[in-house]
């Protein structure tokens, strides 16, 4: 299945998830369909232990299924088993225009790196062929290679539109099973 995703990756406090929201707002907005994927490495809390989903979870049961008027969420327990892989996720989603993940840094897709210097982490690019673009808040550096985009991160007006044009020319749209 061809589908349309880009990675957003960087380290912690970046600004990965600020950006994300106003990405997702404005192209939402614009009338696309979007979906996230977003990977924690810490456990996930839906609900506090003492309510009924998380009892029954803890019960044994290996899905959860918690349902209202406004929204339902499937939990799903992996116990034992390993965690699903990024493509196994992406085909649990409805079709979108534009999936969006955080996170996956190594994973095989085309990514947009957010980058601050001051965090004094290191910039992935370098070292990840599957970076196309890299929204930052200095100045583009002089041996930035020239095959890649630069985009002011304190701008996101900048990388609201590089994601457009994007996907208007098909450039984020990827084999699923291959990532």
């Amino acid at each position: 299945m061809r589908a349309a995703i880009l990675g957003v990756v960087g380290w912690s406090g970046s600004g990965k998830t600020t950006l994300l929201e106003y990405l997702v707002k404005a192209l939402a907005q614009s009338g696309k369909s979007i979906n996230v994927i977003k990977h924690s490495h810490h456990d996930v809390t839906l609900e506090p232990a003492h309510k009924d989903s998380a009892r029954l979870r803890n019960a044994g049961a290996g899905q959860v299924l918690l349902a209202s008027p406004f929204r339902y969420a499937i939990v799903q327990e992996l116990r034992a088993t390993p965690e699903p892989s990024l493509s196994e996720l992406l085909g649990k989603l409805d079709p979108a225009d534009l999936t969006l993940v955080e996170g996956y840094k190594w994973s095989k897709l085309s990514k947009l790196e957010v980058y601050r210097p001051s965090l004094g982490k290191p910039a992935i690019y370098p070292n990840d062929e599957h970076i196309v673009a890299v929204a930052s808040d200095l100045l583009k550096p002089a041996d930035f290679p020239s095959t890649l985009t630069w985009l002011n991160l304190n701008c996101p007006e900048e990388v609201l539109a590089w994601i457009q044009l994007g996907l208007d020319r098909d450039e984020f749209s990827c084999e699923v099973e291959n990532i």
